[in-house]
């Protein structure tokens, strides 16, 4: 009877070390994908701030298309309303927000397009200067989802490795989404001369 209590008591002391670890593990990660989604938030959120001031740096432009700035606002907002909880970025709710980005990128990407069009306002220093910090920007945004995707990419690797997905099932920590690249992204666009 005592031997089968001491191989009880030191079963469950190296089960709860092994959970322990792989716990503590478990969580430190989870924050990481957290913080890095804040900073993934953050560049979005630099971009919808540089947006007004581009907006009415174009609107000054003599019989500027009015429709085309009125895309880029309404998209701006609807982007800026979708969120997502940090502690629940399951693929879904990635999705749903990558969607309403995405509106916003094509409404601005068709507002710079047409810019084209207007000589005084690429010729002006504040609507260049803006431009360049929305490309930046960008720019930004592709790096802080790629840094997203390896920190998620490590977590979700370690929740579902043994035995710490055992620690991770009773814990319950779900696995994470990613971003995932635009429709059509794969096919490259036809160029015609």
């Amino acid at each position: 009877m005592r031997k089968n209590l001491y191989i009880l008591f030191v079963g469950a002391i190296a089960l709860f070390s092994l959970s322990s670890c792989g716990y503590n593990s478990m969580v430190k990660l989870d924050e990481q994908v957290q913080a890095q989604w804040a900073q993934v938030e953050n560049v979005y959120q630099r971009r919808a701030d540089l947006i007004p001031n581009l907006v009415n740096t174009v609107k000054g432009a003599a019989n500027f298309e009015q429709q085309t700035l009125t895309q880029v606002v309404e998209a701006r907002a609807k982007a800026t309303q979708v969120t997502v909880d940090p502690t629940k970025l399951t693929p879904e709710s990635i999705q749903k927000f990558q969607a309403a980005q995405g509106e916003l990128s094509s409404a601005l990407g068709r507002l710079l397009m047409v810019t084209e069009n207007y000589p005084e306002l690429k010729a002006n220093a504040n609507f260049q200067e803006l431009q360049a910090q929305i490309e930046g920007t960008e720019n930004r945004i592709t790096v802080e989802r790629q840094k997203f995707n390896q920190v998620t990419q490590e977590y979700n690797a370690k929740i579902r490795s043994f035995p710490t997905n055992l620690t991770a099932s009773i814990f319950g920590f779900e696995k994470k989404g990613y971003f995932q690249a635009e429709a059509g992204a794969n096919k490259a666009p036809k160029v015609e001369f």
